[in-house]
């Protein structure tokens, strides 16, 4: 029973092989499609479709994108601009809508890719990777070596090794490494110290508030007001003396001849100048109590004549002679400090 059901399989078999094909078709929701005679071709309902026959084929979508085949080779075109081509025994050739393009020869082993900047991109099979961007700047990757290295035209270079961490070299040969995994904090924040603001001692004419920041200080302070007050006091003297003097002389050249009036004004004159001397001299004297040299740490209301202003480290200096300045500024206005030379 077996061999007769057999028998008539094949039978059947080879009288629909050596009939004509017949044609189908086929609807759904999805779309339709239909075929025969070595031909097909197909819609969706969304809009697109496809075909082939005889060794080709051609598609598109129903956004636009379109691709055909045949014999091996086959190109197709995106909808928003990007194509590839492959040629059969010659390679593939992709382009995308910015021109970006990566092409593969058949049994080069290699992948290239550029892009419209400048940069590459080589990957050979068993080798490893190597890019370029459009600054010159290089990475490298070897096949199975775990590591991946930069370098740019200057000189630096950098590594990553695989589960270890990097390291970088500069162009002048200073290295830092990173190990991976490891932590480190970020840097503690900068810290500025309040500064209120600087007052410094009012010195008075009796220098009663002379204590300040230092007893040289208020000494000098008190040396220069003695001064001011001599050379104002001389001042007084001799315009007082010098109008006494010349008001006699005056008064009595109206009482004689012009020979009295002359001898009685050059002695007015000779009585002036003797005054002035003198109240000249008293102010000296009192001047005469300012130090010499300036007491270190010291805290002056003025600089002395002649004094150039250097920077040291930013650091705004006067220096008189060889005595170093420090500017103070504070709510009373400008002193200045007596340093050590910077």
């Amino acid at each position: 029973m077996s061999t007769i059901v057999s028998a008539l399989v094949s039978l059947l078999i080879m009288a629909l092989s050596c009939g004509p094909a017949a044609a189908w078709s086929h609807a759904g929701r999805y779309g339709s499609a239909s075929g025969g005679g070595g031909s097909w071709s197909g819609s969706s309902y969304r809009g697109g479709s496809a075909s082939g026959g005889g060794g080709s084929w051609s598609g598109s979508g129903y956004r636009g994108g379109s691709a055909s085949g045949g014999g091996g080779s086959f190109s197709g075109t995106g909808a928003y601009g990007g194509s590839a081509t492959r040629t059969a025994g010659e390679g593939t050739t992709a382009t995308n809508r910015y021109g970006d393009t990566a092409t593969h020869a058949t049994g080069s082993g290699q992948t290239s890719f550029s892009n419209p900047y400048g940069g590459s991109a080589t990957h050979t099979y068993g080798q490893g990777t190597t890019a370029t961007n459009r600054y010159g700047d290089t990475a490298t990757h070897a096949t199975g070596s775990g590591s991946t290295t930069v370098t740019n035209p200057y000189g630096g270079s950098a590594t990553h090794y695989y589960g270890y961490g990097t390291t970088a070299t500069g162009a002048y040969g200073g290295t830092v490494y990173h190990a991976s995994g490891a932590y480190y904090p970020p840097p503690p924040a900068a810290y500025y110290p309040y500064h209120p603001p600087t007052t410094v001692n009012y010195y008075g004419s009796s220098c009663g508030n002379c204590g300040g920041w230092s007893a040289a200080g208020a000494a000098a302070a008190g040396a220069m007001v003695g001064m001011a007050a001599g050379a104002a006091v001389a001042s007084a003297n001799t315009a007082a003396a010098t109008s006494s003097a010349y008001t006699a002389g005056v008064a009595t050249g109206s009482a004689n001849t012009a020979e009295a009036t002359s001898t009685a004004y050059t002695a007015g004159v000779a009585a002036g100048s003797a005054s002035t001397a003198s109240a000249y001299n008293a102010g000296v004297a009192a001047a005469s109590a300012v130090p010499s040299a300036y007491a270190m740490g010291g805290i002056y209301p003025t600089l002395p004549v002649g004094c150039i202003s250097p920077k040291v480290q930013g650091e705004t200096y006067y220096l008189c002679g060889n005595t170093w300045f420090q500017p103070s500024f504070g709510a009373n206005g400008v002193n200045y400090r007596v340093v050590p030379t910077p």
